[in-house]
């Protein structure tokens, strides 16, 4: 099957003057109804940007205006008729959805293009905001379209374009490649409609998606009509582009695989708080690979050739928010919580009661989004890019404060949820504490990690071998998974320490959905913090599960130092940190003792020691119950002081 003709470039105004110039100039008034380059700004003549503005509607394809249109996951829109044959797919386990079984292969993946190739059939919804943006064409332009021929009463312009034709022969019927023509034809229309003149030319099939039209004949004097059609176009369009989320212009526009379109910053906002889309409630599996999404071509071009002026104004007014330090390529400024390991969907349990932190939790309060990041200690020194030997280390979680509790010594008890990771790329101090230049870190799409499980497995390396001594790398990942919830069984069945009740109920059951088990999982094992730390830096589900797998297999076969010498005794226990004079609370076993490293340990951490589980329970029980009584003393005086 052909590759099909590129979607337009981004328009250029100054060459479509050029063009349009230049025609003008000729002895018989000759104009370009389409130029890759002309610009759909209504100052410009309509002659040289009809076909550019109708275009944005058609199938590169079958050249027809788009019907039932589908966004396709490298960004591209096809009509459904015109979707490539479907086939089932083969060595993919994860997502584990139905609709995630068949596929096919995409025109754009020659290789030219970022297109992978292989699309699956779940990934392409329909396009539910450009299927009403081309039903306002047809209205707008449909009557006018439907009798593009008819001169009565009107002056009437011939429209002169060649057409690529693939001629017939022997050759093409024994499936030989046929030789490739081209055709010249001829056709009148309306001059002063000429959007709707070419437009009823492509409804009846008769321009191609990458055809060049001329226009023979003087259109300036009829061009005011003309220019009229072409506002009344807009402005039904541009009723049509408004975000769901932000009722604001379409930014950056994201289609989902549901078929709705928001901008790409609304979606992540709408992400941080709920994995269902706001229009049809549908799940969302993009909550970590939002950033690398592709755009919308066909909204992105609709909306930038329309209306480039409100397009710079709403770039320019999104550039930051909140007092948070916005660039184009995904980096923000953030505070950091220098004490412990942190991770996405997974609760933190912090007393804050440090001066200076006590300041920087105080500032997050009064934000919107109530968030700050949470970095652990660089405790060996580790020379890290960009940061040297900073006093933490370069990943971290971006958290956002669910339950907060301001006692009345100034000292407050935090509950707050991981949120997102990021890659600290410079800092500075404030106030006492760290505040980081950080660019977020987001997971690969879905596309690519059904790839790299298809490459991976395809080798047939484990094919010969059990799943207990096949190499992760082999194992299709929703196997992986499978392996992790049987040693978590098997632990539970042996009375583990670490999945003690008290565990459990600050962290939950083990997850069911492969993308956040990870996260539970090295919450709730006693490894070494060093070793769960490689997880923020990953980019993939199935590098994670490859890792959980490889940490269960140790403690199987006691390799894993942190899983052979473990503390006897399981409860909440309160770690202090010998630089931030904060306490960051985790419920569950101790941290896992090491003989060989226990004296180096204490060296280094000459403040950190652990507090007795009674004791710790005491402590928190008496700062409840005397805030408890604060509360009570204050309504009491309260009420006597009502008027009766």
């Amino acid at each position: 099957m052909p590759s099909p003709p590129p979607p337009p470039s981004p328009p250029h105004p100054s060459n479509a003057a050029a063009a349009a110039e230049e025609k003008q100039n000729g002895d018989d008034h000759h104009h370009t109804l389409n130029n890759n380059n002309s610009s759909c700004d209504p100052r410009l003549s309509l002659s040289t940007s009809a076909h550019s503005i109708i275009r944005l509607i058609q199938c590169p394809r079958c050249s027809l205006p788009l019907r039932t249109p589908l966004r396709l996951p490298c960004g591209n829109t096809i009509c459904k008729s015109c979707l490539p044959p479907i086939r089932q797919r083969k060595g993919i386990t994860y997502p584990a959805d139905e609709e995630r079984k068949q596929g096919f292969t995409c025109y754009w993946g020659d290789g030219a293009t970022s297109c992978s190739g292989e699309h699956c059939l779940g990934d392409c919804g329909t396009d539910v905001l450009l299927g009403r943006v081309v039903d306002v064409f047809e209205e707008e332009l449909g009557k006018v379209g439907d009798n593009y021929d008819d001169g009565a009463g009107a002056r009437m312009c011939d429209v002169r374009w060649e057409r690529e034709e693939r001629l017939r022969s022997e050759d093409e019927v024994k499936g030989t490649e046929a030789d490739i023509g081209t055709e010249t034809c001829v056709a009148k229309i309306g001059c002063g409609d000429l959007l709707g003149g070419v437009y009823g030319l492509v409804k009846q099939g008769r321009v191609g998606f990458g055809d060049v039209l001329e226009v023979e004949g003087d259109t300036t004097v009829e061009e005011g009509q003309g220019q009229l059609s072409y506002e009344r176009l807009k402005e039904a369009v541009r009723g049509e582009l408004d975000c769901q989320v932000c009722y604001s212009l379409i930014l950056d526009p994201l289609t989902t695989s549901c078929g709705h379109t928001f901008c790409r910053g609304c979606v992540a906002m709408v992400l941080n708080h709920s994995d269902l889309c706001p229009l049809c409630r549908r799940k969302l599996n993009m909550a970590s690979t939002v950033r690398a999404e592709p755009v919308n071509r066909r909204i992105s071009d609709l909306v930038e050739a329309l209306f480039p002026e409100q397009v710079v104004s709403r770039r320019e007014g999104s550039s930051s928010e909140d007092g948070v330090a916005a660039t184009g390529d995904g980096e923000r400024t953030i505070p950091l919580f220098v004490s412990s390991l942190s991770f996405p969907t997974m609760p933190t349990f912090l007393h804050i009661f440090e001066p200076r932190y006590r300041t920087m939790i105080h500032r997050v309060m009064q934000t919107r989004d109530k968030k700050f990041g949470m970095v652990m200690y660089n405790r060996s020194g580790r020379l890290q890019e960009g940061l040297g030997r900073a006093q933490f280390m370069q990943y971290g979680t971006v958290l956002v404060v669910e339950r907060f509790e301001l006692l009345p010594d100034g000292r407050s008890l935090v509950i707050a949820s991981g949120v997102s990771r990021f890659k600290v790329m410079s800092f500075e101090m404030v106030d006492g504490y760290h505040v980081g230049r950080i660019q977020r870190v987001d997971d690969i799409a879905i596309s690519e990690e059904e790839r790299l499980e298809s490459l991976e497995t395809s080798s047939g390396m484990g094919e010969s071998l059990s799943a207990a001594s096949t190499p992760p790398e082999s194992l299709p990942t929703q196997q992986l998974f499978q392996i992790a919830l049987e040693f978590i069984d098997k632990s539970r069945r042996e009375g583990a320490a670490w999945l003690h009740p008290r565990v459990l109920l600050a962290y939950g059951e083990a997850p069911t959905d492969p993308a956040v088990f990870p996260w539970w999982f090295a919450c709730v094992l006693p490894l070494w913090e060093d070793e769960k730390y490689k997880l923020l830096a990953t980019t993939s589900v199935r590098d994670r599960l490859k890792m959980v797998v490889r940490w269960a297999r140790k403690s199987e076969s006691r390799e894993c130092p942190a899983l052979t010498y473990l503390a006897p005794s399981a409860g909440v226990f309160t770690s202090f940190t010998p630089f931030s004079m904060s306490v960051s609370i985790s419920f569950g076993s101790p941290r896992p003792v090491d003989p060989d490293r226990r004296q180096r340990t204490q060296s280094q951490d000459s403040g950190g020691s652990y507090i007795p589980q009674t004791l710790v329970m005491g402590i928190f029980l008496a700062i409840f119950a005397t805030q408890m009584a604060i509360n009570v003393v204050q309504i009491r005086r309260a009420r006597r002081r009502e008027p009766r």
